[in-house]
């Protein structure tokens, strides 16, 4: 992912030199047609819920922790008001056990998320140097290269992981601080509706599965660019 984090910062610090010369020239705020870059660094805190571990563990849930990464959007303003947001980006995430057995265990298994979210934005102030959003879409999250724990392996022998898919909704909160006429900071909450199945095939167990309610607070901050 260093290389993904050297690409995002790149393409904005060319965008921001390339912008300065012109900022006395340039006209303050956003207005329809104008498209935002923007490059944050992200913390994804799930606030998970969990079934139990069917059938062997039905009193035993999960946990899932955070994770910091880097990421990127584009919003494409339709009206001086209203905007459409992608965002792009990954995290990795490890789920472990919480009590009993599989608490015993500790980490369980990890997975990389790949959550793309579009938001239809709502832009307060627009020609202003200090412009708050409200916005609210949806999103589809791919679960990929799922790994079981070498603890959970030791315990049970080799296991394959597979977790479901995901669609759900989002809202999010932010602001836009013009730094220069067409360079700004940006702050950035979302709220991600984000469900799972994990499947876990054992050797020792057989087949168990546990639902997981993810849905994450992502906290952003970084810097934009108007193009």
């Amino acid at each position: 992912m260093n290389h993904m984090t050297s690409i995002a910062a790149g393409v904005l610090a060319a965008a921001m030199v390339w912008a300065v010369p012109a900022a006395a020239q340039e006209r303050q705020g956003i207005e329809a047609g104008d498209v935002l870059l923007r490059a944050r660094g992200i913390l994804v805190a799930p606030t998970e819920r969990s079934s139990g571990i069917r059938p062997t563990f039905p009193g035993e849930k999960v946990s899932v922790d955070n994770a910091v990464m880097p990421e990127v959007d584009l919003t494409y303003m339709a009206t001086d008001n209203i905007g459409f947001e992608l965002i792009a980006a990954t995290t990795r995430h490890t789920a472990s056990g919480k009590t009993g057995t599989t608490g015993g265990i500790g980490d369980l298994a990890s997975t990389w998320v790949l959550p793309p979210t579009l938001t239809v934005q709502y832009h307060l102030n627009p020609q202003g140097k200090i412009r708050p959003y409200v916005g609210a879409g949806v999103n589809y999250t791919v679960f990929y290269n799922e790994k079981a724990s070498t603890g959970l392996k030791s315990a049970v022998g080799p296991t394959s992981v597979h977790m479901s898919d995901s669609v759900g909704w989002a809202a999010q909160a932010g602001i836009d601080i013009d730094l220069t006429p067409r360079v700004f900071l940006n702050l950035d909450v979302k709220y991600i509706d984000m469900d799972t199945r994990a499947t876990l095939r054992t050797t020792a167990v057989g087949t168990q599965t546990v639902d997981v309610h993810l849905d994450p607070i992502v906290v952003g901050m970084g810097f934009g660019i108007r193009l």
